[in-house]
């Protein structure tokens, strides 16, 4: 016998991800419900979640915080699970929340480790790993920020930290890598423009080198070999592009 569904609505956003939502949402097998948010999707991602059973829904971008925030709201349950498309639930982390659900949960939030790979590898050490996720949270007591990047889940309450990973396994070609990098810093730089934050150079120069000690040296990215250097070299560059594009748009509003 199958074992029983949790009273868990898991929920994630998607454009474009037909190569890899297939085996995300066979992770999700063990939650009451699956929400694809969709926004115009032309590989036949939509078609693949509901044909898999998930619930569809078709809407417009809105950033990725308002956007989660929004495919949180369509759930039928309180106890929202949130993943991505190139995310899987291990074996491990599943069986962690089926432990958390066995009675009344004890938090009202739960955090867990995020497992990234990346050239091929997973990586253990520096900015890939642990990358702690919140990402299992009554709604009655947690949101999604409405940041339009670099989006978080906010929350009232002490959040508990469950055992296993979320495992990332992202496809994508190290191109494809660095122009996601190049448009998320233009949005984080945009965004603290809005905010009204000031760049100096001293940001410019220092962000990135400072960086670059914490992630390899301190959290020991170097025992992740090239693509752990790889990793930590490109989050330098992304952390550079931001500084400049702040100081590029101060220089145009002045």
């Amino acid at each position: 016998m199958p074992d029983p569904r949790l009273p868990l609505s898991a929920v994630l956003i998607t454009r474009n991800a037909a190569g890899q939502i297939g085996p995300c949402l066979a992770s999700l097998s063990f939650c009451d419900e699956i929400i694809v948010v969709d926004s115009a999707s032309d590989d036949g991602t939509a078609e693949l979640a509901a044909q898999a059973g998930a619930r569809v829904i078709a809407s417009e971008w809105r950033g990725f915080g308002p956007q989660k925030q929004f495919a949180v709201e369509q759930a039928h349950n309180d106890w929202v699970l949130c993943v991505d498309a190139d995310e899987r639930v291990s074996d491990l982390l599943r069986s962690s929340i089926r432990a958390t659900f066995s009675g009344a949960p004890g938090c009202r939030a739960y955090r867990f480790a995020r497992c990234n790979r990346f050239m091929g590898r997973y990586l253990r050490h520096g900015e890939g790993y642990p990358d702690w996720s919140l990402r299992l949270f009554d709604r009655r007591h947690a949101r999604w920020s409405a940041d339009p990047v670099h989006e978080r889940v906010v929350t009232d309450a002490v959040a508990g930290t469950l055992s296993g990973d979320l495992l990332h396994e992202s496809a994508e070609s190290l191109e494809a890598y660095f122009a996601k990098q190049n448009r998320y810093s233009t949005l984080a730089a945009e965004a603290a423009r809005a905010r009204g934050d000031r760049a100096t150079v001293m940001h410019l120069l220092a962000s990135p080198l400072l960086r670059f000690v914490k992630f390899y040296v301190f959290r020991l990215g170097l025992l992740d070999g090239l693509p752990g250097l790889v990793h930590i070299l490109a989050g330098c560059s992304a952390s550079f592009g931001k500084y400049a594009k702040m100081l590029a748009f101060q220089k145009s509003d002045a």
